[in-house]
């Protein structure tokens, strides 16, 4: 599946646990932008993938289009919210090693404009803040073409241990 038209995607589809878990969240977030595994089916839906990663960074692109419009004619607020979750979740996994995995628990957001089709690509950036034993905190940035700031949040994850099926 495409998902941008410049962006030449793998068909999308569920990598296995097993698979995702056996090597470090970068590795894995690195193979994933590098289309070595396909994206998830849900990256299709919404229009978004990874553009970037490095440990405790991921940067996300995203299309916003009329299907994702709230009946006030913007951009619904769940797609916003769903792009900066993607970046700030896979800027935890980025940071984690084999065989842990981790779940969003907590998340604030403050949308600061308006989204419409013609906005044009977004840039959604996700920074670890802190990683600890269990619990890790990151944050998130979405802007506009031109730089200017669409929304920015905060989130709070579970950090797990891998556990037999």
């Amino acid at each position: 599946m495409t998902i941008d038209p410049a962006h030449t995607g793998a068909s999308a589809g569920v990598v296995p646990r097993e698979i995702v878990t056996a090597v470090s969240g970068l590795e894995f977030l690195t193979a994933l932008r590098d289309e070595v595994h396909p994206p998830p089916p849900f990256a299709g839906v919404a229009n978004i993938w990874i553009s970037e990663v490095e440990k405790g960074r991921v940067l996300f692109e995203a299309l916003p289009s009329a299907r994702f419009y709230n009946p006030l004619g913007t951009v619904h607020g769940g797609w916003i919210s769903t792009l900066l979750d993607s970046a700030m979740g896979c800027a935890v996994h980025s940071s984690m090693p084999a065989g842990q995995i981790y779940t969003t628990v907590d998340m604030t957001i403050s949308f600061v404009r308006p989204v419409l089709e013609q906005t044009g690509k977004l840039r959604c950036e996700g920074n670890v803040i802190h990683v600890g034993g269990r619990i890790a905190t990151a944050q998130g940035r979405i802007w506009d073409p031109a730089g200017t700031l669409i929304a920015h949040g905060t989130e709070t994850c579970l950090l797990m241990a891998v556990t037999a099926a």
